[in-house]
């Protein structure tokens, strides 16, 4: 992803603000005429990739719209800045952007609680352990202990974030390029395994093929060198070589007027010399791959031009890096293809990992299984329980129907006409048989 030039601009003003740290905390001059007062329009500049990107671009684009301050920091240079000769003008920064410098930290401390709220209970929904020192991280980019105005801890902690998430952002794409890297080979090994002979055979030469193809290119400026500058001064702006003047093409060049090469600015330069080796309709070139080959160039011009590594170039930069030997080079910039982007050891540790994993799916699987055959048998057991249980009750109710019919001919039963029953005695008499008279006798 290539970061915002809003961004790349904001990391000069980051910067300084960070080496004037020790100033007094910004106060309010009473006369100053109160400024026109400025909505920040939406941003059409690319995301940062950073979880505070508004934060941050908002914060730089207000600071920005001081006249004071903006005119200060336009004017200053490098060392100035670093010898701290700036960090009184944060004092005269105006009541009205200081206030919308507060309402911005009071909307990302509410934006972060409801992050770390929701995430906080996600993973107590799903009976995970809360990391709080993770959550906690969320709020480095700010002194969340003061919630409700921006102070100069606030620009400190917003450097020191930005500063360690854009050296850590290179570090992680160039990972991320050799995993993608090394899983394609391994995708591609796996392929073959699958094939017959003849067929291994023809996909190992159509892949030599086209590696020879990719690999057959004019030949590559190094980027940043004279002929690589005077090839964009020829065939982009149509300017003749013999005429290349530094200082007019960094003028041309620096899109935004604001005397710097950004990142972007930078890397359109190498445009030219990616379009020999990438084409996006052939088979043979990966567009990754290309991205990858950009930011290599773009670091590689980092490290030789700008030297107070604040990630801008300056004309004054530019220009000390066209006098320098380097700048002269010849030789012909090692692209991707003929540098090893990983080793075979590599490679072996990922198929292995992979492998690993596929064993770890494998027996939790079958784990997984065991405990469904355990799960189908004690249903099987419930099911059998159930209908012997269900057969025990049609059997009492027959017993009961049974008993019930028997128990009408039990005592206190109505008795049929023409039956006798002897006192004592539950059964009725013989029909025709007389109940004999029996004295009962006196009590005195």
């Amino acid at each position: 992803m290539m970061r915002s030039k809003a961004f790349a601009r904001c990391g000069l003003v980051l910067l300084s603000l960070w080496l004037c740290i020790q100033s007094v905390p910004i106060s309010v001059d009473k006369a100053k005429e109160k400024p026109k007062e400025e909505e920040l329009e939406p941003s059409q500049s690319a995301d940062t990739g950073l979880h505070y990107d508004r934060y941050l671009r908002e914060v730089i684009e207000y600071l920005e719209k001081d006249p004071h301050f903006r005119e200060k920091l336009k004017n200053a240079n490098m060392d100035d800045i670093k010898l701290g000769k700036l960090s009184k003008e944060l004092d005269f920064v105006h009541h009205n952007f200081r206030t919308k410098l507060d309402e911005l930290k009071r909307e990302e401390m509410n934006r972060l609680r409801m992050l770390i709220k929701a995430k906080h209970d996600i993973q107590q929904g799903n009976g995970y352990t809360v990391d709080h020192q993770a959550l906690l991280k969320q709020f480095e980019h700010l002194n969340h202990m003061n919630p409700d105005t921006f102070e100069v801890e606030d620009l400190d902690r917003l450097i020191k974030a930005a500063t360690n998430d854009l050296e850590d952002f290179d570090k992680g794409r160039h990972d991320e390029f050799k995993k993608y890297e090394i899983m394609k080979e391994h995708e591609r090994r796996e392929r073959l395994k699958n094939m017959n002979e003849e067929e291994r055979k023809k996909e190992e030469q159509h892949y030599e093929d086209m590696r020879k193809k990719h690999a057959d290119h004019p030949k590559i400026n190094h980027p940043g060198s004279e002929g690589q500058l005077k090839e964009v001064w020829q065939e982009a702006d149509g300017l003749d070589p013999d005429d290349f003047d530094p200082k007019t093409f960094f003028k041309m060049h620096d899109s935004n007027g604001d005397g710097f090469f950004d990142e972007n600015e930078l890397e359109a330069l190498f445009t030219k010399e990616l379009e020999k080796v990438y084409n996006s309709e052939n088979e043979e070139d990966d567009m990754v791959e290309m991205e990858e080959e950009r930011l290599r160039m773009r670091e590689h011009v980092m490290n030789e031009v700008d030297t107070n590594k604040d990630r801008l170039v300056s004309l004054s930069e530019f220009i000390a890096a066209t006098k320098k030997e380097e700048f002269y080079e010849k030789d012909e910039w090692e692209t991707l293809d003929q540098k090893p982007i990983y080793s075979e050891e590599e490679l072996r540790e990922y198929q292995q990992q992979l492998a690993n994993e596929e064993n770890n799916i494998n027996k939790k699987s079958d784990e997984l299984q065991k405990q469904r055959e355990e799960l189908e048998r004690k249903q099987e057991e419930l099911s059998s329980q159930k209908l012997g249980l269900k057969q025990a009750m049609e059997e009492m109710e027959k017993i009961k129907a049974q008993n019930s019919k028997a128990g009408a001919k039990q005592p206190g039963a109505l008795v049929a006409e023409g039956e006798a029953v002897v006192p004592g005695n539950s059964q009725p008499l013989p029909p025709g048989h007389q109940q004999q008279d029996v004295p009962v006798p006196v009590l005195s």
